[in-house]
């Protein structure tokens, strides 16, 4: 798959992304998860990957990831996707 097949509210099979920025993290529900907005991109695109907990420490700029079995959603007007809670984030 790749950034100009995302949909909003779909699944993402396997998505590969080279991670171009990564903002600050932040606590959501009252301190009982962080999440950090980061910006990858492939041949056809960018797009914001939503990194949350453990993720957030082991992605960096530069890196390349693989999202298996995550979701892609419009937020904010901007296409974002994340492993979710099923899906699986690695670099590779």
């Amino acid at each position: 798959m790749k950034v100009n097949e995302l949909k909003d509210r779909a699944p993402v099979d396997e998505l590969t992304l080279k991670i171009t920025e990564k903002g600050e993290a932040r606590e959501v529900r009252g301190g009982q998860l962080k999440v950090c907005n980061a910006k990858g991109e492939d041949d056809t695109g960018s797009v914001t990957v939503s990194l949350w907990n453990n993720d957030i420490e082991k992605v960096n700029i530069g890196d390349t990831i693989k999202i298996t079995n995550g979701w892609s959603s419009i937020y904010n007007n901007e296409m974002q996707v994340s492993p979710g809670k099923l899906g699986k984030l690695e670099v590779v």
